[in-house]
This record gives structure tokens, C-alpha cells and sequence, in this order.
């Protein structure tokens, strides 16, 4: 599939992790593609105009590096599937809702076309009988007449009768005409109103480009719950000179840590955090990116300190010593990913004379202080020589007038020193001659198999109008039939494919053909590439057919037309480095996705820049057999990865020199998924609904519905929980039902990617209560999808060479899993030990391995023939419809209806309390440095509107401060997270890192900051100051859905929890609003310090092997200070007195009581037009 190049909350050079990535590619897909064209020949033409996302499932392979407050958030719970989705939704694409006009966008052929659709229905309305369609006039007969020598023309007799019809089209003539004067008329004042409107908006934002020598854009936008701001800085890594590598990303994280203005370290993150906040900020190639969002309210406030960092940064020497710390943390956080890992290898690779060549992240190795060098000396002269308002780019956003706005822009920023330099840019190629033509073989950490084909590529910013590159990115990531993917799929040698553009810095980018190969496929790796370059070879002979591009354009228009909104911080993060390619300030919004226009010799020249004689590939492999001599025989410096390299084979050479067509190769079909009705029918709405509507309850089957009275888009959100007590009810039925899925999955892909491009798409998950189907997108074509998915889970017959692939696939995940981060390993064993029923991966492979094709074959239907179906249908869709998707799904699955216990959902174990345990395991990865804790105090019943409230209370007044304690001032890790862990039935603060550091002295620091940081904090907390803080975490839980998609996972989150508690939100606000200081006192004495009676706490240590436990004293009190955050010792860490280690997983559940199952917390019949 076509790879998205658009960036996008990145950490460090490379994207976000493998991890997160895998879990969210289809609804990452789902989102940037809500694509499609449109209905009449008016609408069809506006879509034309307006944008496209290239459909996704990998982000851009871009180098950025990010720090801050989101890594904060980042900590969902494993298994806690809805909350996941509703999280992924917050960091949708981005909404241009804004006030940049885009009336300029070809707005003179618009208007002139929609003038002559206008006039066309005039000349089809005049004349219409009583019931409204068009007269059949009887033309006049051609007679014979005779011959008038003046004129030597025939001229027929005519009637009377025929004669006045005539007289009576000549006044219908003389009426159109009228009307088509009156029309063109009326068009040309609203044109000329049009532009000067969009001119004037256009100049107005332009004078105060001129006024602070730089780009901005203010964005009023009355009803915002959060205002945001971001600026870029044209520089990146690209520049970090040769003696000290990742000095961009090391000034990055160092301006966040104190100004002239505000000394104070943490003054900007304390100030977002007591206003309902947060900031983050990345290093690119070639861009810095720093963005915030705040309360409405406290944007000036904000602002005032943002700026700060770009005026009068302190770059504090005792700062820089512990914040190189962090830098060396988040590197070694990366050194086990296998994203991380290639990214660095391809520029390792490549010409040592072009900055491409070097190490962004940086660590301690490449940044300390060293003979001749003074770090802080090369920060400041860095931040002095680039750091300059003629190549930043200023984005604020937020409920005050334009004015207002633009008045902050000039009084914050205009101290920023305009230096008049242009953006740092490199002449040479990043890779030469020398460097193409190479076939690197790559040992990677995790056993994945892949092969990806690299083409040095022109830069693509200054073709925005145009986006040539959207056609081969299309046709070459294309997934039906005739595509590069199908046919290997039917060779048995691939699963899936990506291919995209990447973009490396000023004037360079590259082209990217990734496959996930099978093991056949690996060891047939050079046919792979033959056939890539065959389809390639088609693409020059087929040239550009307009029926493909048109179909690209008009999916573009309307996944703009139709574009929802998105948290501002990512929305401005976006928009200040869109603004560095150079678009025209009118197109700045839409510049990104909309097509002006087809240039097929541009197309054609992208596609011939993917050439035979000018490529590099990297086949990734744990198989050393595969590699020439049997063995990698390199190693890169910064991540030690190991390779081996060899010329392209002369025999691959010739072959590709002498390609033959493949008939098996062939142009996408048109696709039959593009919707044509948008209609929303929208009503006049004064308080829109806050629940579903229960339209069908049995003992079989409920549906939920609501249709979309807020955001009033062409789109539904079909979901339907399958619940089943056979799916989870052993190992062996847990893998069977997730085979049974994937197989489905690789069965419907070919049908199911063009609904996927048209902004329609499905997924289908395995959950412990069964299945989730989810069909998402325009609703026009929702049912014809949601029918084809039910019939083939029906139908589904399962091909032993398929399932001897998917197997491989399901058997690689679980083995792979020991490989992840050991803070994740953390949250696994944790959910694990407080879940009731939670399968272990080692479980799962020990039944995995004998099954075949026939045990799913044989599964799948007995699965399915006892259910109950709970589906929730939100958006564009009416009741009926909703009732008929109801009937598709039970009717399709035909199944027999759960006794009402078998519809009690799982628990959670419940800790005793005045009682602390402790379960303790090495790191499975040897390799890995780091070691991982969770710290989880669990409180109480998560059904308590009492406790709820409490507990997040106390997770908004302590994650600050943990953060600026644990992060900043001791370096205990990059990674440092405080927030809730809420469970079925059980609720608690949890404490996440990941360090370098023994896992015994991170629990001895968890309980130091609660005894000795925040016990004080709250014994002398003011009313006033605690007030600030509850009425943050209220407006956090106030705002305002963003989109159709959030609120839909609002609903589906009460639904699937079983508890059916609507006004949750509600209740919890109230509440808090009652919550007094000395209650939250009370509150942490008993249940929250570790001394306490009360307190129910249980811990997980990950021990890394790679290095020897570390011993480290418990300081006397004193803030840590100095590179190593050393304090002074009094004994060395250990656990509390009497704390339990558990040993015996399984003995220590059996010994816990269990929550109680959920239950609605009101008769369902409340929410019934029944």
C-alpha cells in the first residue's frame, strides 16, 4: 500500500515504534484515507480541487527526535483495546477548519463551472409541466417548400399551430437568456466579494509576516476548548557538526529547561500542567518542531514563556550535564528497535561526505565535553548561527479574534533575532554512484523478514499543485488485482507491501519499495525485485491514464471536503512544518493534499527516475544462510548492527536489463467503493443528544444507534461486539480464533482495499470476550462492505498455503513479544497478575504449533454458532438502516443466542489491604540495557463515582512534578510516566520507567518523591492552588469531541465495559467539584504513601542481563544535581518490610479476591424507544 509521507509525533530520527505502529495501522489507515468522490458533476469537480492522503499503513521512514510531556501519555493498558482506539483517535490527522482562505483555490474556474451547471438547470427548469418534468415539445416537420432565389435555402411551410410553437420556443429563448445574464450577473459580484475577501485575508496575515520576519498564521477559532501554538525552525541534524552528532536534538530538549525570563526549569511544563496542558517537541533532518496546548483561557501565558526559548535561553551548565543524560536515555531506548536500527544503517551507508551520513539522536559518547570543545559554547553558537525569524514558521490557535492574535505574534516573538540566513541546505548528493547498486543483507533483532528497494528521488515540495508522485505511490502500493502484492501473494513469497516517498532535507528525498517476505519469499528475493522493476516497466509503457489520476484527485477532494477536526497541538505541530515548503500563503492548508491539476510528463518523469542502473536494497533476515559466506560480517557504530554487503549480481543486472512484460501485471480496475451520496440531511439542533438510542433488544442481539447531530459528515461508525465464552476460554482457542481472523483478513484484502481507499474500511479483532467488527467511513457503501465481511466469515475456506503463511506470521508476533521494550514487559505481567483470565505468549506458542488448516476449518464455525451480538451504528444513518445493518450481521451469522451467564465478563483481583508484592524477572532480551517497573497502588471499585474521582485527582496533581522529580532532576530514564491504571472493577495510580537503573532503585525512588516530595506538597498546598489544579483536570475531561470517531468510542467504552454508564463523565465532574483539599489529604494518607495502612500496592521489576544490577543508595533528602544525579547515601535501596515476592503466578492469583463482574448501571430500557 502506498506509504504515508507525512510526519507526524515522531521520537528522534525515526518514527514511532514498530509497537504502537503494527497496532494502529489499520485505523491509521482509516483516518488518513477518508477518501472518496462524489455525486454530482458539480460536486465532482469541487472534490477535483480539493485534497488527498496517500493511503498508509507504515508512516514516512523521517528523522525526527522528540522529548517532553507526551511520552507522559503514552502508557495505555495492554489489553485494554477500546481505550486504545479512543487514544489513537485523539491523534487523528488534523482538521482545517481555520481561517486561512481557501476561496482563492481555484476559485475562478469553480465559480465558472458551477455557473454553467446553474445555467444548464434553468434551461432544463423552464418549461417543466405540473409535475415537474420536461414537456415534450413537437419539433416542426421539414416540408417540402420552395426555393427562394434570394437566399437558394429551403424554407418549410409551417401550421398556425406549429407556427405559434415556434413563437413560443423563441420566448422561452428570450427568457433563458435573460436568466443566464441575470446568473452570470450575480456569480461575478459574488466573485468579486470572494476575492476580495480572500485577498484581503491573504495581505493582512502577510503584514505581519513582514512585521516579525517570519511566516504566521493565527487561526481564530471561537468555540476551541484548547489553544495551541508551534514553531518551526528550517534546521535539523542535518547541520550537527562532525565532532559532536545530535547537537540539534541536544539544544532541542535543552531549551525547554529554562529562560532569563522564567529561570525557573520547569516553569513552562508546571505552568501547562496547572491549565490543562501539555508540549512536546521533535528534531528532524532538516526541521525542529516545538508545539503546546493550554486551556483556552492561559494561551497569552503560554505564549509568553513559548517564546522565551527562542529569545534568551540560560543553557545552564548543571542543566546540560543532566539533560545529557536524557538524550543518552532516549538513545539507548532505541537501541533494540529495529526501525531505529536500519534508519541508521541506510545513512551509515551513505556518502560520508553529506550530513545524511551522521548519528541525529546523539548519546553521551558523541556530545560530552572533550579536549578543545566546550558543549555549552557549541549550543549557544548553534542556537546564535541558526536559530533565526526569517526560517521560522508561527502557528497560533485559539478563541481570540485575529487581531488579537496576531497582536500576541508581534509583542511575544519580535525579540526573536531575524538573521536573515537561508535554510541551511547541502549541494551533494546524499548518495553517489558508489553507494547504488548495493545489496546490504541486515540481522535484525526481532525475526522479521523484509526486502526494501531504495531510489535516490527529486525533492517533491515544490510540485505540491501538482503531486506527481501520488500516481506511482498508488499504483505501485496497490493491493487488488493485477498489482505487484497480488501476484507475490500468489507465489507464496509476500505478505504485505508499502511503497512512498520519504523526504531527507532540502532538494533530496527517496523512493521506497518495502515487502514483508515470506521464508520462500527470502530465499526468492531477486524475482521479487524482477518483478517490482517489471511493474515498473509497465508503468512506462501504460503512461498515464486520466482514468487513474482523476480517481486519485477526486479522493483527494473529498477526504478534504469531508476532514474532520483534531487536537490542536498536532494540528499546529503540522501546519508550522507544512509552512516550510514554500506553499502559497492561500494554499498553506490545503497544499498538503489537495491536486490542482494532471502534468503527465511530471508523472512520467518520477516514473523514470526509478531507474535499473540507480537503486539499493536492504533484505532484512535473521537467516545468515541467506547472506553470501554465511555470515554478517560488519557492524554499524551507534546501534551495532550487523551486516554484510555485496554488489548487485551481475546476473540480476542482465536480467533487468533485458525485462520481459509479466501479463500477470496490470493498472488498478476503476474503484467500485467511491461514494456518490453525501446527503446528510442536516436539521436545525439546539442540544444534541448525550447517549444512544437501544433500538432492538433480545436475548440475542442489542443495537445501539445515534444518528450524528454534531459534526453532520457523510460517515458512520458500524461496531459490533461478538461476544463468545469459546473464544477465550483455553490457549488453543485463543490462537485458533486469532488464525481464523488473520486468515479472514488476507482473504477479503484484494476486495477490501478499494473500499479502504474510498474512505471505507473494516477491521476485525480478537478481544477476551470474542470479537470486535468494526466498519468505519463514508456510509454510502458501509452496508455493501459490512454484507461482504459476514458472508466470508461464513464462508471462509482455508487454503493450506495461505495458513502455512498466516501461521508463520501469528507464530513470529508471539515470539517476537520477548523482544520488546521491558517497560512493556512491566505492563504485560502486571495485567497478567491482576487480570482473572489472561493467556501467556509461552501458552500460546505451545498450542500454536501443531495446528493446521483443518483445526481452523473445523473451529470457525462452531465459534460462530453461539453469540450475542451488541452492535453500537453512529453517524450518517438513519434508525432503519441501522436496524438493517443489525439484520445483516445476524442474519449473515445465523447464530443461537448465550444463556444470560455466559454474558458476565471477566474481572479483576482484588489486592488486600495494607499489602505490598513484588514480582520479579530478567529482561528476556539479553541484549537490551535498559531495565523496566511498574509501580501500580491500586485504590478501589472503579464503579465508586467517589474513588474515580479521587484517583484522578491525584494522577493530575502528581504528574507534574513525578515528571520534573524522576525525569528531570534525578535522570532516572527518558521514560517516566504517572497516570491511572483502570481495570474491570479496580482502579489505582500506576508509576511507569524505564532506566538504566536497577528496578530496586527505581521503586526506592517511586517512594521517596510520594514520602518525601509530594506528602509535603500536599500538607502545604493552598485552597486556591488546589482549586487550579481540580478545575485543569475538569476542563481536560470537558473538552469537546473532536470528531465523529471520538465520540463514537466514548459510547462504545461504556458499552463494552458493560457498565452502560453514559453519564459517567458527568457524575465524575460533579463529584470532583465536591472533592475538598482535606479530603484529598485524607485521601493520600490513607491509600496513596507507602507507609500507609491502607495502601494495596504491587510492583513488576525487568532486570536487564546486559549489565550487572545496579546498587543505589537511598539519598538523605537533598535535589539531585550533577551528570549522574547522584545523592547523598545513608544504606543502600530495598524493599519495604514485609513485602511479598511473588514467585508462583498462578498460587498468588488463587490467593485474591476478585471484583465484581460488571453490570449495567442502569435498566437498559432507560435508553429504549421500544
Amino acid at each position: 500500500m502506498p506509504l504515508e509521507t507525512k510526519r507526524k509525533f515522531q521520537t528522534a530520527e525515526q518514527p514511532a515504534s514498530t509497537r504502537r505502529k503494527a497496532k494502529k495501522a489499520r485505523l491509521a489507515t482509516v483516518q488518513a484515507q477518508k477518501v472518496a468522490s462524489t455525486p454530482s458533476r458539480r460536486d465532482l469537480r469541487r472534490a477535483a480541487r480539493t485534497p488527498k492522503l496517500i493511503k498508509a499503513s507504515k508512516p514516512a521512514t523521517s528523522a525526527a527526535a522528540s522529548h517532553g510531556s507526551k511520552e507522559q501519555n503514552d502508557f495505555n493498558d495492554e489489553e485494554d483495546h477500546f481505550d486504545r482506539k479512543a487514544q489513537e483517535a485523539q491523534e487523528d490527522d488534523d482538521d482545517i477548519h481555520y481561517n486561512i482562505s481557501e476561496q482563492a483555490v481555484g476559485h475562478d474556474d469553480d465559480e465558472d463551472e458551477d455557473q454553467d451547471e446553474e445555467i444548464q438547470e434553468e434551461k432544463e427548469s423552464i418549461g417543466k409541466g405540473k409535475k415537474g418534468y420536461r414537456k415534450k415539445v413537437k419539433k416542426p416537420s421539414a416540408k417540402k417548400g420552395k426555393v427562394f432565389a434570394d437566399t437558394g435555402k429551403i424554407k418549410t411551410r409551417l401550421s398556425e399551430k406549429e407556427q405559434k410553437q415556434v413563437e413560443k420556443e423563441k420566448a422561452k429563448k428570450a427568457l433563458i437568456e435573460d436568466k443566464i445574464e441575470e446568473i452570470k450577473r450575480r456569480k461575478s459580484e459574488k466573485r468579486k466579494v470572494a476575492k476580495h475577501n480572500a485577498a484581503e485575508q491573504v495581505t493582512y496575515q502577510a503584514k505581519y509576516v513582514e512585521a516579525l520576519k517570519r511566516a504566521f498564521i493565527s487561526l481564530p477559532r471561537p468555540n476551541v476548548d484548547k489553544s495551541a501554538a508551534a514553531l518551526d525552525v528550517h534546521v535539523g541534524h542535518l547541520c550537527d557538526p562532525i565532532n559532536l552528532q545530535g547537537l540539534a536534538h541536544f539544544l532541542e530538549h535543552l531549551l525547554f529547561m529554562g529562560t532569563v525570563k522564567y529561570p525557573k526549569e520547569n516553569e513552562y511544563s508546571e505552568f501547562l500542567a496547572k491549565n490543562s496542558g501539555s508540549s512536546n517537541a521533535y528534531t528532524a533532518l532538516d526541521n525542529t518542531n516545538y508545539y503546546f496546548e493550554v486551556g483556552h483561557a492561559h494561551l497569552e501565558g503560554a505564549l509568553d514563556r513559548f517564546a522565551q526559548f527562542f529569545i534568551s535561553p540560560m543553557f545552564s551548565e548543571n542543566c546540560k550535564d543532566r539533560e545529557l543524560r536524557a538524550v543518552d536515555s532516549e538513545h539507548k531506548k532505541n537501541l533494540q528497535s529495529d526501525n531505529w536500527r536500519l534508519f541508521q544503517l541506510e545513512k551509515y551507508q551513505s556518502n560520508p561526505n553529506h550530513p545524511y551520513s551522521q548519528f541525529g539522536t546523539g548519546c553521551l559518547e558523541s556530545l560530552l565535553d572533550r579536549e578543545g570543545i566546550d558543549v555549552r559554547d557549541e549550543l549557544i553558537a548553534f542556537h546564535s548561527k541558526y536559530y533565526s525569524a526569517n526560517i521560522m514558521k508561527l502557528v497560533i490557535l485559539g478563541r481570540e479574534p485575529l487581531d488579537q492574535l496576531a497582536e500576541w505574534a508581534i509583542e511575544k516573538f519580535s525579540a526573536v533575532r531575524n538573521l536573515g540566513i537561508a535554510p541551511p541546505a547541502n549541494t551533494n548528493p546524499p548518495w553517489t554512484a558508489k553507494e547504488l547498486l548495493m545489496m546490504t543483507y541486515v540481522k535484525p533483532v526481532k525475526d522479521f523478514r523484509s526486502l526494501e528497494i531504495k531510489f535516490p528521488f527529486p525533492d517533491q515540495h515544490p510540485y505540491y499543485q501538482i503531486h506527481p508522485v501520488r500516481y506511482i505511490t498508488h499504483t505501485i502500493g496497490h493491493e487488488g488485482s493485477g498489482s505487484i502484492l497480488s501476484l507475490l501473494k500468489k507465489k507464496g513469497w509476500a505478505n504485505n507491501l508499502s511503497a512512498g516517498t520519504t523526504h531527507g532535507g532540502i532538494g533530496f528525498e527517496f523512493f521506497k519499495i518495502t515487502v514483508d517476505l515470506t521464508k520462500e519469499g527470502l530465499s526468492h528475493h531477486e524475482d521479487v525485485i524482477l518483478i517490482i522493476f517489471q511493474y515498473i516497466q509497465m508503468l512506462r509503457r501504460e503512461g498515464v491514464r486520466p482514468y487513474i489520476w482523476e480517481e486519485i484527485a477526486s479522493l483527494a477532494g473529498t477526504a478534504f471536503r469531508f476532514k474532520e477536526k483534531s487536537p490542536a497541538a498536532g494540528y499546529v505541530s503540522r501546519l508550522a512544518g507544512v509552512m516550510q515548503r514554500g506553499y502559497a500563503p492561500e494554499w498553506v492548508l490545503s497544499g498538503s493534499y489537495l491536486i490542482r491539476g494532471l502534468d503527465p510528463n511530471m508523472i512520467m518523469d518520477c516514473i523514470d527516475a526509478l531507474k535499473i542502473d540507480a537503486w539499493k536494497s536492504h533484505l532484512v533476515t535473521q537467516d545468515a544462510s541467506i547472506v553470501p559466506g554465511g555470515a554478517f560480517t560488519e557492524s554499524e557504530k551507534w546501534y551495532g548492527t550487523e551486516f554484510h554487503v555485496e554488489n548487485v549480481s551481475p546476473a540480476l543486472l542482465e536480467a533487468l536489463q533485458n525485462l520481459e512484460p509479466n501479463t500477470d501485471l496490470h493498472l488498478p480496475e476503476p474503484n467500485a467503493f467511491i461514494p456518490e451520496n453525501f446527503e446528510t440531511n442536516k436539521v436545525p439542533t439546539l442540544v444534541p443528544l448525550t447517549t444512544p438510542v437501544l433500538l432492538k433488544h433480545t436475548p440475542l442481539m442489542r443495537i445501539w444507534h445515534k444518528k450524528d447531530d454534531v459534526f453532520w459528515v457523510p460517515k458512520v461508525n458500524m461496531y459490533f461486539q461478538l461476544k463468545s465464552p469459546l473464544s477465550y476460554s483455553s490457549p488453543i482457542n485463543n490462537v485458533k480464533a486469532q488464525l481464523y481472523v488473520n486468515l479472514l483478513k488476507d482473504a477479503l484484502n484484494e476486495y477490501s482495499y478499494d473500499a479502504d481507499l474510498a474512505g471505507l474500511a473494516y477491521s476485525l479483532d480478537t478481544t477476551v470476550e470474542g470479537m470486535v467488527l468494526y466498519v468505519e467511513g463514508y456510509n454510502d457503501k458501509a452496508h455493501v462492505l459490512l454484507q461482504k465481511v459476514i458472508e466470508k466469515m461464513t464462508t471462509l475456506k482455508v487454503e493450506p498455503d495461505r495458513f502455512r503463511l498466516i501461521h508463520d506470521q501469528v507464530d513470529r508476533m508471539l515470539r517476537n513479544f520477548k523482544l520488546e521494550s521491558p517497560h512493556q514487559h512491566a505492563m504485560y505481567y502486571m495485567s497478567y497478575l491482576t487480570q482473572e483470565k489472561l493467556w501467556t505468549h509461552e501458552e500460546k506458542l505451545a498450542e500454536l504449533k501443531d495446528l493446521t488448516a483443518e483445526d481452523i476449518q473445523e473451529f470457525y464455525p462452531v465459534l460462530l454458532s453461539r453469540l450475542h451480538i451488541e452492535g453500537l451504528i453512529h453517524g450518517n444513518m438513519g434508525a432503519a438502516d441501522a436496524l438493517k445493518a443489525g439484520a445483516i450481521v445476524e442474519e449473515g451469522l445465523s447464530p443461537k443466542a448465550l444463556v444470560p451467564s455466559e454474558l458476565l465478563s471477566q474481572r479483576s483481583h482484588l489486592l488486600p489491604e495494607n499489602f505490598r508484592a513484588v514480582y520479579k524477572r530478567d529482561v528476556p532480551d539479553i541484549n537490551n540495557v535498559n531495565s523496566g517497573i511498574e509501580y501500580y497502588l491500586q485504590i478501589g471499585d472503579a464503579t465508586s463515582k467517589e474513588i474515580r474521582a479521587r484517583v484522578q485527582i491525584m494522577a493530575q496533581i502528581v504528574h507534574e512534578p513525578c515528571f520534573n522529580q524522576l525525569r528531570t532532576k534525578e535522570q532516572l530514564g527518558y521514560l517516566v510516566f504517572s497516570g491511572l491504571r483502570k481495570q474491570t472493577g479496580a482502579l489505582g495510580l500506576r508509576f511507569i520507567l524505564q532506566s538504566e537503573r536497577d528496578p530496586l532503585h527505581l521503586e526506592s525512588r517511586i517512594e521517596h518523591f510520594l514520602e518525601s516530595r509530594m506528602k509535603p506538597y500536599l500538607d502545604e498546598i493552598t485552597v486556591d492552588e488546589y482549586e487550579k489544579q481540580v478545575n485543569s483536570l475538569i476542563q481536560k475531561k470537558l473538552e469537546k469531541d473532536k470528531n465523529l470517531r471520538q465520540e463514537t468510542y466514548r459510547y462504545w467504552a461504556q458499552i463494552v465495559s458493560g457498565y452502560y454508564d453514559f453519564d459517567e463523565l458527568k457524575d465524575e465532574v460533579e463529584e470532583m467539584k465536591q472533592t475538598t483539599l482535606e479530603t484529598m489529604r485524607a485521601f493520600f494518607h490513607n491509600s496513596v504513601l507507602p507507609s500507609a495502612h491502607k495502601t494495596r500496592k504491587l510492583s513488576v521489576h525487568l532486570t536487564s542481563q546486559r549489565v550487572p544490577p545496579v546498587i543505589e543508595p537511598v539519598e538523605n533528602g537533598e535535589e539531585a544535581d550533577g551528570m549522574n544525579g547522584a545523592l547523598a547515601a545513608e544504606e543502600p535501596a530495598k524493599l519495604r518490610e514485609g513485602t511479598v515476592i511473588v514467585e508462583d503466578l498462578v498460587g498468588f492469583k488463587a490467593g485474591l479476591e476478585l471484583s465484581r463482574a460488571p453490570y449495567p448501571v442502569v435498566d437498559l430500557l432507560r435508553y429504549s424507544k421500544l
